[in-house]
């Protein structure tokens, strides 16, 4: 897959076969729409190009509103597109100027000029341009004019799903790990970089692995203990996750780190991956590190009958 930092870098393909979104997360729903994508691109013997924006388009237009938080990094987003068999990925910087576009110029000058789309698939809700002025009825109107041919994805085969990244975020922030991953159709997955603690883990018996999260805008899912399996230099490794404020130290901000079991190797200043398969247990208070060994001993119990 070929990655565009912006429409600029793209050169209009001669049948594109397009299909427009911000993917957050790519869903069970954002799959269907991306699998029919490739389908057509191979029966039409053309290339398939996904058009997406960045920063998320609420981000710029809301720039208060600090409520949204993303299921995906970009980063985490290219690979998922990637694996996904899609030829093109253009991230189309998103500010205010590119907001202003009406329906009407972003079909003529993003899609058609700029992109060379001949086949548009999307989504059965689908709305663009100024103010989402633009519709699935604005687009049937405009496929002539334009030459390009329109295609939908059934309200049914999405609702089939009862899919969202509204619903999968909702499911996360109140720690259904497993619900969040059925309808992403993968485990949600935090990455960062393994930052110097106070290693008070490791007088416990359990040595933790501090994630520094780079952005911001990453959900963090709910505070709690979680079963997970954590990626380290391409291998897989058994584990518990912490996500809180570790109230036995009276810990000030939201800590996120991972005890890898049966491992005792040097990961400081590593890059590494969690995947989330289940919650554990609510974080609680406990009154000494002495109770919180023992409950760790318990958390390490069932972390690992999850995992099994």
């Amino acid at each position: 897959m070929k990655v565009y930092q912006s429409i600029e870098e793209f050169k209009p393909l001669a049948n594109a076969v397009s299909t427009i979104g911000t993917f957050d997360g790519v869903h069970a729903g954002h799959q269907k729409i991306i699998s029919r994508l490739c389908e057509m691109a191979g029966s039409e013997k053309g290339e398939s190009v996904v058009l997406t924006f960045f920063p998320h388009p609420r981000m710029v237009l809301q720039p208060d509103d600090n409520n949204l938080k993303m299921l995906t990094t970009m980063s985490e987003r290219i690979e998922l597109l990637k694996k996904s068999g899609v030829d093109h990925l253009i991230i189309q910087p998103f500010n205010k100027e590119f907001s202003r576009q009406s329906a009407v110029e972003f079909v003529r000058d993003i899609l058609v000029n700029k992109i060379g789309t001949k086949t548009l698939v999307i989504g059965y809700d689908h709305h663009f341009g100024r103010n989402r002025e633009g519709s699935f009825k604005d687009l049937e109107e405009m496929a002539p004019i334009y030459g390009f041919r329109l295609e939908e994805i059934p309200k049914h085969v999405i609702n089939e799903l009862a899919v969202s990244s509204t619903k999968i975020r909702n499911s996360l922030l109140t720690g259904d790990v497993q619900t969040a991953n059925r309808l992403l159709g993968y485990e949600f997955s935090l990455s960062g970089k393994v930052a110097d603690g106070d290693k008070i883990g490791r007088t416990l018996g359990y040595p933790t692995a501090n994630i520094s999260i780079a952005e911001p805008y990453k959900l963090i899912p709910a505070t709690g203990i979680y079963a997970v399996l954590v990626k380290v230099e391409d291998k897989l490794h058994k584990g518990m996750l912490y996500i809180g404020y570790r109230p036995v130290v009276q810990g000030k901000r939201l800590s996120v780190e991972v005890n890898i079991f049966d491992f005792n190797e040097n990961i400081y200043n590593n890059n590494i991956t969690v995947l989330l398969k289940a919650r554990v247990r609510d974080d609680i208070h406990l009154s000494s590190l002495e109770e919180l060994k023992k409950k760790m001993n318990e958390d390490k119990l069932v972390a690992t009958k999850l995992l099994a």
